[in-house]
């Protein structure tokens, strides 16, 4: 290996932009402890910056410690995430935060293993996290990461492969500096983020462009291999929105586990069945059967799967006569910032009032 393709060559011309042209001035980057690392990290997570910049400050006056964390409860934590999907990032935030009190007196271990072994904390992010606001010398692997990676030294497949991933890795470790690994790894972060980007990369501005294996290939869009394409199958669920005399309406908990896990939501049906529909006007004391007003359909997409949503609103013709079992509440479409939602509810919510009026 020459001089010029060296570790410590990538490292100070990486290390060099960043101090003329990377990101400082981001919220997680002022008054930097782990735990403020940490959520950014979690947040950031299949998330755009400017998406969570103001989530991430809602969070944190909320929540400004990991103790405060750990004490809130559930619903409050979810809440404070509804809108920026991927719920189980919030629900292992929440278990992560736990954890720490319990098992590491409330302080994040000092150690790339031990932080790599908490809840929703994969080998990249306890590396972002040490990296970041402990010193620590710890490689990380982010998408941005990766595909800088891939690009610069033309590594052919998809990153979620594991002979791909592995062979990334190893010069994610190679090129980590035993000093300054704060800065170089927020230098990687936003190489990614800004110039290496996924459809037009700013190749002509990029402090690596004279040592990028796919830029002299001249087909640096090539890099990462994209993830083999799989037919999304289609589910189909209808959404009671029983309204009662006073507007309100009722959602229910979730389970932990699942869509939408421990978010509230209106009741489920499946599509058209009306024995359920009348079993759900049962529990609630209604024995006429109440007129219902079926709104348009339209399609929710998961990571996995495409669900087409059908809403049904029911005005109620009198107050429920039956006490609800269960994770059950009325609430008023304008008062649920208490409450952790899926977002498919948060739209209906919104779009409720006008309905009624």
């Amino acid at each position: 290996m020459t001089k010029r393709n060296s570790p410590q060559a990538f490292q100070k011309k990486v290390l060099d932009w960043y101090h003329q042209h990377g990101r400082k001035d981001l919220p997680w980057q002022q008054q930097i402890t782990p735990y403020r690392v940490w959520v950014s990290e979690i947040m950031l997570q299949q998330t755009q910056v400017s998406t969570v910049i103001p989530y991430f400050e809602r969070f944190m006056a909320r929540l400004p410690s990991l103790a405060a964390l750990a004490s809130a409860n559930t619903d409050e934590v979810l809440a404070l995430w509804t809108g920026l999907g991927y719920y189980a990032r919030a629900r292992n935030l929440h278990k992560c935060a736990q954890t720490v009190v319990a098992e590491h007196g409330g302080e994040f271990p000092k150690s790339v293993e031990l932080l790599a072994a908490l809840p929703g904390i994969g080998r990249s992010t306890a590396g972002a996290i040490a990296s970041l606001s402990m010193g620590l010398a710890a490689p990380i692997l982010d998408g941005n990461v990766k595909r800088v990676l891939a690009r610069h030294y033309a590594i052919a497949g998809w990153p979620g492969q594991t002979s791909v991933a592995a062979e990334l890795w190893q010069q994610a470790e190679a090129l980590t500096p035993g000093k300054n690994c704060n800065h170089y790894t927020q230098a990687m972060m936003d190489l990614g983020a800004t110039l290496c980007t996924r459809s037009k990369p700013a190749c002509e501005r990029c402090p690596l462009q004279r040592s990028c294996l796919a830029y002299a290939q001249g087909n640096p869009l090539d890099y990462p291999g994209k993830k083999p394409k799989a037919e999304k199958p289609v589910k189909a669920t209808t959404l009671l929105m029983l309204q009662n005399p006073k507007g309100q309406v009722l959602l229910c908990q979730r389970p932990a586990t699942g869509i939408w896990g421990g978010l509230w939501c209106f009741p489920e049906i499946a599509a058209g069945d009306s024995g359920e529909l009348s079993h759900w006007l049962q529990q609630l004391g209604i024995n006429s059967q109440a007129k219902g007003e079926a709104w348009p359909s339209f399609r929710h997409t998961f990571s996995h799967y495409h669900l087409d949503i059908t809403p049904l609103l029911l005005p109620l013709p009198k107050a429920p006569s039956a006490v609800m079992e269960g994770q059950r509440q009325w609430v008023s479409p304008g008062q649920v910032d208490h409450l952790g939602l899926a977002a498919p509810v948060v739209e209906l919510l919104r779009r409720l009032p006008a309905k009624r009026a």
